[in-house]
């Protein structure tokens, strides 16, 4: 069984992310979807919100 190509790369989501920094606003967000839409939700991280275990994997 073969996989199916992607429907977004990584340079996408690099590109909007610096696009949102530039911007001026924080990134707080990135979510991607199985169609590959990009959605970034800014803002500051709210009190409560736990960092994510992946976030320290390379």
């Amino acid at each position: 069984m073969s996989r199916l190509p992607s429907s977004f790369r990584q340079q996408d989501v690099t590109r909007a992310v610096r696009a949102v920094r530039a911007a001026g606003e924080p990134v707080r967000r990135v979510e991607v979807d199985k169609s590959g839409r990009i959605v970034i939700v800014t803002g500051e991280p709210d009190v409560g919100d736990e960092p994510n275990e992946w976030d320290k994997v390379r």
